[in-house]
């Protein structure tokens, strides 16, 4: 028998810039019910227990595994619907509580992401066409129907439905995940050039994590009135969100820091107090180099705080140059003391900045890493190319060896500057 319920940019300058982001859908459904032993719930709505009758026969004769629930009227559905997880509605359209059209209306508001198939008697079948219009899944014209139609209808019916949800919900991710490119491509830095298109900068950067925009890793260059060059590059320790969050926190405050006249020791200073005050746990770090350019193009200022060296290009050849500095930010705040290191520079001098992700790759079977000296080797292989082939041909071979092994797993920056030669040299 048949159960019936009861009654969101800097602003970039005149110089050269080529700078080159590469990027590295969960799925959301309607919640299901628990498993059970039981078969799934087929909500009939219909008033006329002799229909009722018939639909329960050709549910018997489908083959469809699947018990019916019956409802009266409209009300009587609402209470099934909450009670319940119904896989598929049969709606008829004559209700004591409702009428044609409202009746599908008012079960969708409730219960959006149940299918619908509506029954219609023999001479309404245009009124099935307009449910299907307006949102139902499918039709039955009482009096016609065979247990074959009936079961295929049915199923029919759940599988679109289930297909439509899937489909709003990628399309959902997709306007989610571009919402968070924007965000992200917002938050990445252009560097900041006041000069008169005296400095080149070609800068690459490379997630490590997949389908973003942002990691741990970051930089900035800010052109000075007085025509000095300040350089950022950095690399918060971890791979998640809140890193990549931190190391737009950093970028921005040494910006703020290089525009209002703080250098030194105290700016290093300043950047530990915010990472200390905003790192997600305690055990968070960043190693931080920061370089100021002089205007003469002779030499150079380093703060550097546990990051790695730099590269030094010179017409007599490449160089691997690490100054003097302190351990990362973060570890020991308090108790060591940044000192500046100064540095000349040879005639015609370029400077490249990179983070650990570029070396850091496994490059053999026994897990040796390319390394320094590695990264070194490559860059003078490649010595005599311009600067946007140098930074590319560093990042491809550093890519291709690591390809057989993991991969760079880590998130890479590289930062070149060059005091551009078409600009004048006199000072």
């Amino acid at each position: 028998m048949l159960p019936v319920l009861p009654g969101g940019r800097g602003h970039a300058g005149p110089g050269r810039l080529d700078v080159s982001i590469s990027p590295r859908l969960p799925v959301t459904e309607e919640p299901q019910p628990p498993p059970s032993d039981e078969p799934p719930p087929l909500l009939l709505v219909e008033d006329d227990a002799g229909d009722a009758l018939l639909v329960e026969e050709l549910l018997a004769d489908s083959g469809l595994k699947m018990r019916l629930l019956w409802a009266r009227s409209l009300d009587q559905a609402r209470d099934l619907l909450a009670a319940n997880s119904p896989r598929c509605v049969l709606l008829d359209l004559h209700l004591p509580d409702a009428h044609g059209l409202q009746a599908l209306g008012t079960l969708r508001q409730q219960a959006s992401h149940i299918p619908v198939v509506v029954l219609t008697g023999l001479a309404e079948e245009s009124a099935g066409l307009d449910a299907v219009a307006a949102g139902a899944q499918d039709y039955l014209v009482k009096g016609k129907v065979e247990p074959d139609l009936f079961g295929r209808t049915v199923r029919y019916a759940m599988q679109r439905k289930q297909a439509e949800q899937v489909s709003a919900a990628l399309q959902a991710s997709r306007i989610h995940a571009q919402e968070n490119a924007r965000l992200e491509r917002g938050l990445l830095p252009v560097p900041l050039l006041r000069g008169a298109g005296d400095v080149d900068v070609v800068a690459r950067y490379r997630p490590g994590r997949a389908q973003t925009l942002l990691g741990g890793d970051f930089y900035d260059v800010v052109q000075l009135a007085d025509g000095s060059v300040h350089a950022l590059i950095g690399d918060v320790s971890g791979h998640g969100p809140d890193e990549a969050a931190l190391g737009v926190g950093l970028r921005i405050a040494w910006r703020t820091l290089v525009i209002n006249g703080t250098f030194g020791p105290r700016q290093l200073d300043m950047l530990q107090e915010l990472l200390i005050a905003e790192r997600p746990g305690g055990q968070v770090f960043a190693t931080v180099t920061s370089l100021v350019l002089s205007p003469d193009r002779r030499a150079a200022t380093v703060l550097r705080a546990g990051h790695p060296g730099m590269l030094v290009r010179s017409p007599a050849g490449v160089d691997l140059v690490v100054p003097p500095g302190g351990p990362a930010l973060g570890l020991l705040p308090g108790v060591v003391v940044f000192t500046v290191h100064e540095m000349e520079l040879p005639p015609d001098a370029e400077i490249v900045l990179f983070t650990d992700g570029l070396y850091e790759g496994r490059v053999g079977p026994a897990g040796e890493r390319l390394g320094e000296d590695g990264l070194l080797a490559l860059a003078r292989e490649a010595a005599g190319l311009p600067p946007q082939e140098f930074v590319d041909t560093l990042l491809r071979r550093a890519e291709a060896l690591s390809e057989d092994y993991g991969g760079l797993a880590d998130d890479v920056a590289l930062v070149h500057l060059q005091w551009s030669k078409e600009a004048d040299t006199t000072r």
